[in-house]
Formats: structure tokens, C-alpha cells, sequence
């Protein structure tokens, strides 16, 4: 037998294989490490993997893709183009939004299409519409270009962009900074409810994150066939051929440290794993609160972690049918009677409110392969208040979920109650217990302005010699874009492989 030539190459561990670990690895890979990635669940994607029940297919998580550039990167670098082992579909309308009154609106990256709907449903507020989507994509070009994919590892990296932030009024609410351009509240909602889609706050989010609405306008949204989970495993595939290793059902219940280095990390099994690079795609609270000692944690100890702002939860119900509604589109955002107070209930009284509002993912719409033939596949998702709530979700979500299937039934799926053959529901419970997200949050900590760029936990660690962090609990925060973001920015800030084998 040939004998099998030893590995030498610096070894970087992944700890979580969702979309910022597997965009890590993928470039890190490229870079010249020998890369091992450990997840606790049973296959790639974390919050964006998928599952199949009784003939269904469901995205377990995110479900619009706004910048297929990023994804596409990653095959590049590989060599390969993503075209070839994933298809995207652009979605026109993005989706389409229902108001409390029964009134609609459909986003679209046609501009025309959408000033004539504004045309008719607000047509005072036209020129501030026309003003607004201006000035944000200036603000594209001289803040979230510079921003997205740069490390602030000390305050004085802010003065690359504090100009432009301060165009941009960062220092308003994402709701107050849209109010200054239009009046009527439908536009209001329209133009700030993006927030909900990366745990923030329309009355509490820095502006800088009104950002989201030019992203969609720039890239459009697009739609993975197969569902995002094919993007997770044609990331996973692209690993594997560089050499990397992916190893699920595993736990890492600490990183190992040699001083204020890392060195590792350790297993539920006892099993250590040596590393020169470790990369922690774990919630960031997580990572400093139960994956490293607290006598190293400077920063972010244990009282700053108790005192930050956590974003909020979700509530899903994923279900599929024995019919379909072919009149649904793909996406629909269906507004409560209420909008700031409900917002208000879910992020500052924490309370479960009886009302709420919704979004509802129907893939099949784009590829009816995620169901049985003539059948729909289904999920929809309601923002909740995370765990820091007195909601005792083993009591209210089925009630919660009833509550929602009869909203459902009334004004957007007749017949919904008689159709469900297959059903499944999340609660902020399985974000804290599975997916390890402190206090159940759904996106980590709250994008409010003390808590994004500079002031949210760095890519690399100010705690900790070579550990780094990749997606939402970093910086740029969460959603698929800035999650590949914070796996980008390791290229500026992680030592070249063979840089490191000279040391």
C-alpha cells in the first residue's frame, strides 16, 4: 500500500456550519487551510438548512437570496460556476404585500411598475417615494460598499465611513429616517418592515439598515430551486473537493486556549482538535458566554452579554397541503391591524400579542418539486418576543398556530383547514435549545446603532488571538448577505495559509 502523505498545510476548525461557516471554510479553503467544520446538526446550512416530511420539502429558514453575486464568489474561487450545480430564479414581484384595509402593494425591481402602484394607492407621496429610492442608492455607493465587507477592529476604522453614515442619518430609526419622505403609513410599513427579516426594530434600528430596501432594488430577489438548502449543500460539495472535512451530529463544548490564544476546539465526546485557526459561526453571545472561559473574556463578559439587546424571535409553522392556491405568489407579507404597537409588544413589553403579522413562503409557486404533484408546500412565519418574555411556549403554540391557520383561512387560503396533511412548528424554544441562540433570538443581537460596525462583537476577536467570527452575531449582522459578508472580511483579517506555515 501507498502510504499516505501527511496533511501540513495550517489546519483552521469551522465551529457551525451554516451560510457564514460554510462561506468561511469555502475561503479559507481557497486560501491554503486544511479546513474541519463541526455542526451539531445533522447536515449544512444552520438556520438556512431544509427538510423533507411526508413527501414535502421546507427551508427551514431564509428563503430570499438578494445578492446571488456573494454565493456566486464562492464557486469562483473554486474554480467552478455556481450556474452549473445550482439554479436561481428571479423573482418579479419580490412579493407582494396585504394591509390590514385589503389594500396591496407589490415590490418589484421595475421602477415604473412600482410608481404607478404608489401612483394609485399614495400619489402625494410619489416625489418622496422618487427622493428616498435616490438617496439610498447613493448611500449603496458611498456607505454599504465600504461598510459590508470591512473590518472595524478599532474606533478609528470608523472614520472610513463616518462621513457617509452621516449622510445617510444613521443616528435615526430606520421608521423615522422613511417618514421624512413619505406619509401615507401603508408606504411607512412598506419601507421599513424589512427590519423584521434580520431581528430588528423599524423604531429602533439605525437607519444605516433602511440599506436592505436598495439591496433588493440593486440585486432583486431570487429564489434558490430545491429551496436555500441547495445552496448549503452546493456549498458543502464545494468543501469536500477542496479537501475539507464536515462533520455533523457533533458538539463543540469549548474552545481551547493556550494563554489568550486559541488552539482548538473540544468535542462532546472528549475529543479535542487542534487548530491554528478557529472560526465561530456559533451565536456570538454564545461563543463568549459558554465556549470560553469567563477570566477570558474581557469585553464581552458575562455583564456586558446580560446587559446587551437581543433581537427578537420567531414562530413558524411549516405545513403542506392536499391542494393548491395558484393565485398565491410565492411571497406575501400580510400586515396586522397594528404596526407600531405590536412591534412595540414584541421588543420592549415582550409580550404575545393576540394580533400579529405575517409572512408566508409558498416555494411551490416557483418549483412545484417541493410538494406532491397538484399539492402545496408552506411555511409561514409570525415575529414573536424572544424568551426574555413570560410566553410559555409549551402551552401557547398550538393555540398560537390555530390562531394563525384561521387568519390564514379568512384572508388569503379558503379552505386552508381541510387541506393540511403534513405540519410542523418551531418556537423561540428550539433557537435556544437547538440552534443555541441565547434567549431564543432568532438573529443574535439587536442591529441598533449601539450594537452594529465597530460596536458589535469583531470579526476578530478582541478577546481572543485567533479566533474569528462569522455571521449574524458579527458584524455586519444577519440576513444571507451580510452573513457571507462576515465570512469575506476573514480574507482581510486572517493570516494567509502560507504566512502562517512560515511561523
Amino acid at each position: 500500500m501507498l502510504a499516505v502523505e501527511p496533511d501540513h498545510r495550517p489546519h483552521a476548525v469551522i465551529i457551525g456550519a451554516g451560510f457564514g461557516g460554510l462561506g468561511a471554510a469555502v475561503r479559507l479553503g481557497a486560501r491554503g487551510y486544511r479546513v474541519t467544520v463541526v455542526d451539531r446538526l445533522g447536515g449544512p446550512g444552520g438556520r438556512g438548512r431544509g427538510f423533507q416530511q411526508d413527501g414535502y420539502t421546507f427551508d427551514a429558514g431564509p428563503t430570499l437570496v438578494t445578492a446571488p453575486h456573494m454565493f456566486e464568489e464562492l464557486w469562483e474561487l473554486c474554480g467552478k460556476k455556481m450556474s452549473d450545480h445550482v439554479a436561481m430564479v428571479a423573482m418579479d414581484p419580490f412579493y407582494r404585500v396585504i394591509f390590514s384595509d385589503g389594500s396591496t402593494f407589490e415590490a418589484s425591481q421595475h421602477t415604473e411598475k412600482v410608481r404607478a402602484q404608489i401612483a394609485k394607492l399614495a400619489p402625494a407621496d410619489l416625489a418622496g417615494w422618487d427622493r428616498y429610492m435616490a438617496r439610498g442608492e447613493a448611500s449603496l455607493r458611498d456607505v454599504y460598499q465600504r461598510v459590508h465587507d470591512t473590518p472595524f477592529r478599532s474606533i478609528w476604522d470608523m472614520s472610513i465611513v463616518l462621513g457617509g453614515l452621516v449622510r445617510l442619518e444613521a443616528y435615526h430609526t430606520v421608521y423615522g429616517l422613511v417618514s421624512r419622505f413619505v406619509k401615507d403609513e401603508r408606504l411607512r410599513q412598506v419601507l421599513s418592515f424589512h427590519q423584521l427579516f434580520i431581528g430588528g426594530n423599524p423604531f429602533a434600528a439605525s437607519a444605516f439598515y433602511s440599506l436592505i430596501t436598495h439591496l433588493e432594488k440593486k440585486w432583486g430577489v431570487h429564489f434558490a430551486i430545491g429551496g436555500t438548502s441547495s445552496l448549503a449543500d452546493g456549498l458543502a460539495a464545494l468543501i469536500r473537493a477542496q479537501g475539507g472535512v464536515l462533520r455533523f451530529s457533533e458538539d463543540v463544548t469549548e474552545i481551547t486556549l493556550d494563554g489568550r490564544r486559541a488552539t482548538g476546539v473540544k468535542l462532546a465526546s472528549g475529543e479535542t482538535i487542534a487548530a491554528d485557526v478557529v472560526v465561530s459561526n456559533a451565536d456570538s453571545a454564545f461563543t463568549y458566554g459558554r465556549l470560553l472561559p469567563s477570566h477570558a473574556c474581557r469585553r464581552w463578559n458575562a455583564r456586558k452579554l446580560d446587559r446587551a439587546r437581543y433581537s427578537m424571535s420567531v414562530f413558524l409553522w411549516y405545513f403542506g397541503t392536499s391542494r393548491q392556491w395558484p393565485e398565491v405568489p410565492h411571497h406575501t407579507i400580510l400586515m396586522g391591524p397594528r404596526y407600531r404597537e405590536l412591534i412595540r409588544d414584541i421588543f420592549v413589553k415582550k409580550v404575545l400579542a393576540p394580533d400579529f403579522s405575517l409572512y408566508l413562503h409558498r416555494p411551490t409557486a416557483t418549483d412545484p418539486s417541493m410538494a406532491p404533484a397538484g399539492c402545496d408546500s408552506f411555511y409561514v412565519l409570525s415575529p414573536v418576543p424572544n424568551l426574555q418574555g413570560d410566553a410559555d411556549w409549551t402551552k401557547v403554540a398550538e393555540p398560537y398556530r390555530r390562531a394563525i391557520e384561521d387568519k390564514l383561512d379568512t384572508m388569503l387560503l379558503p379552505g386552508l383547514k381541510g387541506s393540511v396533511v403534513t405540519s410542523r412548528v418551531v418556537t423561540p424554544l428550539h433557537f435556544r435549545d437547538t440552534l443555541l441562540s441565547p434567549h431564543g433570538a432568532g438573529f443574535g443581537l439587536e442591529p441598533v446603532l449601539t450594537q452594529s460596525v465597530y460596536f458589535r462583537p469583531h470579526n476578530c476577536s478582541e478577546d481572543i488571538d485567533g479566533l474569528y467570527l462569522v455571521g449574524a452575531g458579527t458584524h455586519p449582522g444577519a440576513g444571507l448577505p451580510a452573513v457571507l459578508a462576515s465570512a469575506k472580511i476573514l480574507d482581510k483579517v486572517v493570516p494567509d495559509a502560507r504566512q502562517l506555515a512560515r511561523l
